[in-house]
């Protein structure tokens, strides 16, 4: 694998294409390339065609597809985060944040898959990292618990985002099956075998749904419950939060 050259021996002559080569405009081309393809799309062949340049050219900007894959990562996560300034409400702050990561991650459906697990060690990313755990150290939190709460905030976000992300991911007709479930094979269920979901069968076509908010929600009130000062424990409900599921609002937006 070769090794990172410095910026100023990069390649700053035209492709071939017409185009000069730049880590940004790799790892937008990844992104389109991931998007319209899937993450099998992302090979040095594959972004040199559609680059127009020699393919071992992408080894001046990264060490190989898993450096890239770490960069797309944390554009990502630049972009969720672009604008985001903490208020002095810690639990609102957080709650954007998470909201922005969900945001991001559906915004690229198909690369999320591939970023959501790793530590991009990064400038966006580092930047984050530290705004979320400065936002605990502000409400009070010890050092340690800081960052050991916002670990546990920010991982049960990205894995929320990141199914939610995977869902979007899927065709069209098998998310569509999926909707179809809850109002179909779950509304026919035998009573005597399955009494609890009886119980709660005209609710059952919410399950498709996003539960998002209801996660952060969950999160938050945990972290208020904990925190220092005698902050309030009710944490009041954030845009897509609900109290009870709505049957006519589906996962990714449209309605059932």
């Amino acid at each position: 694998m070769s090794t990172r050259v410095p910026q100023e021996r990069r390649r700053r002559r035209p492709t071939r294409s017409g185009v000069v080569l730049s880590e940004q405009l790799i790892v937008e081309t990844a992104l389109r390339l991931i998007g319209e393809h899937g993450p099998e799309a992302l090979s040095v062949r594959r972004l040199g065609a559609a680059l127009g340049c020699d393919p071992t050219a992408l080894y001046r900007y990264f060490d190989g597809t898993d450096d890239l894959v770490l960069a797309i990562a944390d554009r990502i996560i630049g972009d969720a985060m672009a604008g985001f300034v903490p208020g002095d409400d810690w639990v609102a702050s957080l709650r954007e944040m998470a909201t922005r990561v969900r945001a991001g991650y559906l915004a690229h459906p198909r690369a999320a898959a591939m970023a959501a697990h790793r530590v991009t060690r990064r400038r966006n990313e580092i930047h984050a990292v530290d705004t979320g755990i400065g936002l605990l150290l502000n409400a009070g939190f010890a050092p340690a618990d800081a960052a050991r709460l916002y670990l546990a905030f920010i991982d049960t976000v990205l894995s929320h985002a990141a199914a939610e992300a995977a869902f979007h991911a899927l065709p069209r007709q098998q998310r569509d099956a999926d909707h179809r479930a809850w109002r179909d094979v779950y509304q026919d269920l035998d009573p005597e075998t399955y009494p609890s979901l009886t119980a709660v069968r005209p609710v059952l076509p919410g399950m498709a749904d996003s539960s998002f908010g209801q996660a952060v929600d969950l999160l938050l009130e945990a972290l208020t419950a904990r925190a220092p000062g005698g902050t309030a424990s009710k944490v009041s409900a954030g845009p897509h939060s609900s109290s009870a599921m709505d049957p006519t609002a589906s996962r990714d937006g449209r309605r059932a």
